[in-house]
């Protein structure tokens, strides 16, 4: 949020906490409090903010740490990415956004791939994590009226994100996550992007020719 309000766009965030909204507002953002599963609330909070470009960074992975609720948290985070992408979608339709830029995972690619996995791959499809994402990815980038661009993220790591340094191949520091969104506002076609480091493990060819995606950006 605080690149994009830094380049100069007039930006909403969403929260479903009346505390973070409160720290969206010190990062020289409005801040709408909205349950994404309140589908009508959802659709007018969006109407009121007038987006030319929704960015989807929607996520409930509160509880993924706690080792004794890791299966509901999968769960519930699956739950968010279709019901609350098919509720955010309307909002974004009813509002008249031009584009619609949506967080995935490149970790969600079918087993034995033989790497670099491309965006052409097949999506891991027998767990019901897979089929949720399968499903974000659809309504986002086959709803008629809107230009959905899907950013499949590799693994984070960086500030805030409880992992130091890269966890694994397929990583992503997370100053190059938010880049990337913002790089989406106004640069590449309508599609799917891999979004990650270049060790081998993803193909992030067709991110950099589109949109000048450089896994190497971090924050001063």
């Amino acid at each position: 949020m605080p690149l994009l309000v830094a380049a100069g766009h007039h930006v909403t965030g969403a929260t479903r906490s009346p505390a973070k909204a409160a720290d969206i507002r010190r990062s020289g953002a409005d801040a709408a409090v909205v349950d994404v599963y309140d589908r009508n609330a959802l659709i007018d909070a969006v109407k009121s903010a007038k987006p030319a470009v929704v960015i989807h960074q929607l996520t409930d992975l509160s509880l993924l740490h706690d080792a004794d609720r890791v299966a509901e948290a999968r769960e519930r985070n699956a739950r968010l990415r279709r019901e609350g992408t098919a509720n955010l979608v309307a909002g974004a339709l009813a509002a008249g956004a031009r584009r619609l830029i949506a967080q995935s995972i490149a970790f969600a690619y079918a087993p034995g791939l033989t790497p670099p996995c491309r965006e052409t791959d097949p999506l891991n499809l027998e767990t019901e994590g897979g089929r949720a994402v399968a499903a974000l990815e659809r309504e986002v980038t086959m709803t008629p009226g809107i230009d959905g661009i899907v950013l499949r993220y590799g693994n984070f790591y960086g500030p805030e994100t409880g992992v130091e340094t890269p966890p694994g191949p397929g990583a992503l520091h997370i100053d190059a996550a938010v880049h990337a969104a913002l790089l989406a506002v106004d640069r590449g076609a309508p599609g799917i992007y891999n979004i990650a480091e270049d060790d081998g493990q993803l193909a992030i060819d067709k991110a950099r020719a589109a949109f000048g995606f450089d896994p190497s950006y971090r924050l001063a």
